[in-house]
């Protein structure tokens, strides 16, 4: 379960209650720092807490000190993970200095319940907050449905950092009073389609809620497709494999399920017949998923992709020419070289490459990566 996972469930029992609590949102930093802005850790009156705001050298000295210092509204405190920092240093952390907005239930809930509302609607959000003045704590929201605040500053921040997927600070005026303000943006709840139901598909489905995204599985045979074994999936289903794929409008897409351009398909039910139609109904998408990997040798695939090509009506003269297009754009064989022998294995390998792929990122080694910044920096 993720830290936003987690915090969502507990505040939800909260909610149910009327209970109050302290929100503790990471809104800047400066230096090194193991959690970036957009951080969340939430306190409760018993001491629980769910979350994090560093690599566990701050948590508790926030949560002593929280409910006190937000007796009177909201409130930014600044910590320190440098050992040399000031007379009280948190702990040998990553030596940055953070900024945290601790806030009560009143402020606190609508920023929660906005980021319910998106992590199950699977959309990206758009914040914006107020950090200092009176109205420290205010916020606006876009992306989800909410006509408060439509077109005030406030919210017009929130707008650009859903579009620009950035996070920034401006100074505004806010009924009459120059403010900060802090905008960012959370992503959208990734999505991993899992074809296939065999053995091999269980630690993938694992590792993948474990990262907290959205995970359902399909596979044509109806004994492998079961709740039973895959009960962290959001969705299990019997694929109609005699159906797909689909050539009606938005046919093969609704067969597919909740599947979305940002999201990521494996195909590996280890069935030829299966494995080329589902190719054919995934490539046959007017919007294909953005990760489409295939498991197996890249021979396997090339067939695969020649019945696809048949299934979907391309012309045998045309299809080497379009299974080589189609080989551009899958991943196959499917995930990185991490030395693979075992389902575990290959589950990490395949998780690491839909990683890498959503975050546009090297995959090197970091400190390969640090060699590289130190290159070129001037």
């Amino acid at each position: 379960m993720t830290d936003l996972e987690s915090i969502l469930s507990q505040w939800r029992k909260l909610e149910a209650g009327s209970a109050d609590y302290v929100l503790a949102t990471v809104v800047r930093v400066e230096g090194p720092s193991y959690r970036k802005p957009g951080a969340l850790m939430l306190l409760t009156a018993d001491g629980r807490r769910a979350g994090t705001v560093s690599g566990g050298c701050l948590e508790a000295e926030v949560a002593s000190r929280a409910w006190w210092l937000t007796a009177g509204g909201p409130t930014i405190q600044r910590y320190s993970t440098a050992d040399d920092d000031g007379e009280r240093p948190y702990g040998s952390g990553c030596g940055g200095v953070i900024f945290l907005l601790l806030e009560r239930r009143a402020t606190a809930g609508p920023l929660l319940a906005a980021l319910e509302k998106a992590f199950q609607k699977r959309i990206p959000l758009g914040m914006a907050a107020i950090l200092d003045g009176p109205a420290m704590g205010r916020r606006a929201f876009a992306g989800i449905d909410c006509a408060e605040g439509r077109g005030d500053v406030l919210y017009t921040l929130a707008e650009q950092a859903l579009t620009t997927r950035a996070a920034f600070e401006r100074t505004m005026e806010i009924e009459n009073t120059e403010v900060r303000a802090w905008a960012h943006c959370l992503a959208a709840r990734p999505g991993l389609a899992i074809f296939g139901a065999g053995d091999d598909a269980l630690p993938l489905h694992r590792m993948a809620r474990e990262l907290g995204w959205h995970v359902q599985v399909a596979d044509g045979r109806s004994h492998l497709a079961t709740r039973e074994r895959f009960q962290q999936a959001e969705a299990v289903r019997v694929l109609p494999i005699g159906d797909l794929p689909d050539s009606r409008a938005d046919g093969s897409a609704n067969l597919l399920g909740d599947l979305r351009a940002e999201d990521a398909a494996v195909v590996m039910t280890h069935s030829f017949e299966q494995d080329s139609k589902i190719l054919a109904a995934l490539l046959g998408l007017a919007t294909p998923p953005a990760y489409i990997g295939v498991l197996g040798p890249l021979r396997r695939t090339r067939e695969l992709l020649a019945e696809a090509a048949a299934l979907l009506g391309i012309s045998e003269g045309a299809t080497g020419a379009q299974v080589d297009r189609w080989l551009g754009r899958l991943y196959a064989p499917t995930g990185l070289d991490l030395g693979a022998d075992s389902p575990e294995t290959i589950a990490l390998c395949v998780v690491a490459e839909i990683q890498k792929t959503r975050a546009a990122a090297s995959a090197l080694p970091l400190r390969q990566v640090r060699a590289l910044k130190l290159e070129i920096a001037p």
